[in-house]
């Protein structure tokens, strides 16, 4: 059986004609927007600022996640313009690697990255939900399926899923019950699943600037920039936070690298927007331009919040955060209890938006797995009257809720960060194979910094999965595991197509 790449059965998905072109620029910069901005921005720097132990540290991981961000948005942009077509990234993949790559990428994507996110992110909905509804929590079950006990696969010690506890409680009810509305609603048409996003994005957008305004004119603590601004950089606490013993740079590398999983978690998803690319209008300038100002406003937006968080409370308030909620302390912080419940909204506001986002996107990669004969093949359809992937958004969303029952979820997006960056270094890599393998295709738009800053990309990721090795094996075997079985998977599926199509 051969893995070579055959364009003949896949040209529906090529040109994808049953799909509607009615994403415009602005449609497509708040997809990528919307699907970056959760609530990992207003939670996550206190682990970062834990594990660092130092205020130059936490703005280091920022400005890495920022430059690593906006550099594989910049390639991705050159292979969207390429390839507009449903699908993207496993677009990309198929046709630079072969369809195997391709399909690894969509099989760990249904599995785990795009269903397991907006589990993760409709049951953070929930949980915020539950500030002003007491009513809403994890502890209060309407179904208790019973209690999991931690395994280790591989015999791994050090590698553990936890105790998880799987049942329905009203607070993955309401995740359950965000899916469902969202799923539904955006089967009426990508038009009606854009106007959501758009409202949504801005209100977000909106609201981490205002925090970030109020930060400079309100929240300027005295006391917090002396703490955090003397010693900015704290390089002995970073040794030592590292447990390097080569020398404190080492550490400062290191700690780079580890805190990586917070804050390439909080900025993903940017990449979403290529999987609608067969419904952008103008798909060959607006997929790149949408990609660059979506990712680079966002993450000027996460950095200046971080100088925010960093001049309102010192780092150790920062470290200790209630639930690591910084956002949430600093605007109590600023604001007392009327702040704590402003940002409870937000967060409300930022949670729904990216959960449409999540879900308006990933049903077009499943869509167009089916249309090369890798998934069920109703799953390749359009609904007649609205033209959307409606069945491939519904097993989306089936498999979501069922997510939201498990305790598992969340800990498996931790675990998938590994072979996330993998499958990005994969994909910028790809750039460089169709540069060599296609040199006279198209390229509307060309990759800005080619071939210096893809390189610089490549490496930098590459060194963070082998830190991630060393440092956090939980965060990389499993991942692995996942994607590996994809293997034999794809082999059945393969079998599946007609012999002219797998010669």
């Amino acid at each position: 059986m051969s893995t070579s790449v055959n364009t003949t059965p896949v040209q529906v998905t090529e040109s994808s004609p049953e799909l509607v072109k009615a994403l415009g620029l602005t449609s497509a910069t708040t997809l990528v927007m919307g699907s970056m901005i959760g609530s990992g921005i207003f939670i996550v720097s206190a682990e970062i600022a834990r594990e660092g132990n130092s205020p130059g540290l936490l703005l280091g991981v920022w400005l890495v996640t920022a430059f690593m961000t906006i550099v594989g948005a910049l390639c991705y942009g050159e292979l969207a313009a390429m390839m507009p077509r449903a699908g993207g990234q496993y677009i990309f993949l198929r046709e630079a690697l072969g369809p195997l790559w391709g399909f690894l990428y969509g099989w760990t994507l249904f599995l785990v990255i795009q269903t397991g996110t907006i589990a993760a992110v409709g049951v953070a909905f929930g949980k915020f939900l539950g500030a002003f509804f007491p009513g809403i929590s994890a502890d209060r079950w309407i179904w208790h399926i019973g209690h999991v006990n931690p395994f280790h696969p591989f015999g791994i010690q050090a590698i553990t899923l936890g105790n998880m506890d799987v049942g329905l409680n009203t607070q993955n009810l309401c995740g359950i019950v965000i899916v469902v509305l969202l799923t539904v609603i955006n089967m009426f048409g990508i038009k009606t699943g854009a106007f959501i996003q758009n409202v949504f994005t801005i209100a977000k957008v909106s609201a981490l600037f205002l925090l970030i305004v109020a930060g400079v004119f309100v929240g300027r603590n005295a006391a917090a920039i002396a703490a955090n601004f003397t010693d900015f950089w704290r390089l002995n606490a970073a040794h030592s936070a590292s447990g390097t013993a080569p020398g404190p740079w080492v550490g400062v590398i290191t700690i780079l690298a580890v805190g990586q999983v917070g804050s390439l978690f909080s900025a993903d998803a940017w990449n979403n927007v290529t999987f609608t690319a067969a419904e952008v209008k103008n798909p060959k300038r607006n997929l790149p331009l949408a990609l660059a100002l979506g990712t680079g406003i966002v993450t000027i937006l996460y950095v200046l919040a971080n100088v925010i968080y960093l001049t309102v409370l010192p780092l150790n308030q920062i470290q200790n955060a209630p639930s690591d909620r910084v956002g949430t302390a600093v605007m109590q912080q600023m604001f007392g209890p009327t702040g704590a419940s402003l940002m409870a909204v937000a967060i409300l506001i930022s949670t729904f938006g990216c959960c449409n986002g999540l879900i308006l996107a990933g049903a077009r990669v499943y869509y167009a797995m089916a249309k090369d004969r890798l998934f069920f093949k109703s799953v390749g359809s359009v609904h007649p009257k609205y033209k959307t992937p409606a069945v491939s958004l519904v097993v989306q969303g089936v498999w979501t809720c069922l997510l939201c029952l498990s305790g598992t979820y969340g800990q498996l997006l931790d675990y998938i960060i590994f072979a996330v960056l993998v499958f990005y270094i994969l994909t910028i890599a790809g750039l460089f194979v169709l540069r060599y393998k296609r040199p006279d295709a198209e390229r509307p738009y060309r990759a800005v910094g080619y071939p210096v800053l893809p390189a610089i990309y490549i490496v930098m990721a590459l060194f963070i999965d082998v830190v991630l090795l060393r440092y956090k094996p939980q965060f990389t075997w499993p991942g692995l595991f996942i994607v590996l079985l994809g293997i034999p998977v794809y082999l059945v599926w393969s079998l599946r197509k007609p012999a002219a199509e797998t010669a």
